[in-house]
């Protein structure tokens, strides 16, 4: 295969690809942002509860 073919099917590989709108990465950025939080809590939660749990056993 030669170097310039290869460089066309790229570029019309290239043109097949849909890139996100300005939107749709705001949209998935707040949703990312979000699902983060959330687990972040969740585990700060369990940390708490683990500690209290541990100093209750230990003393």
């Amino acid at each position: 295969m030669n170097l310039s073919k290869h460089i066309r099917q790229a570029k019309s590989e290239l043109d097949k690809v849909i890139f996100p709108t300005g939107g749709q990465v705001k949209q998935a950025y707040i949703s990312v942002i979000i699902v983060v939080s959330v687990i972040a809590a969740f585990l700060a939660l369990v940390d708490l509860l683990m500690s209290s749990i541990m100093k209750t056993i230990v003393g």
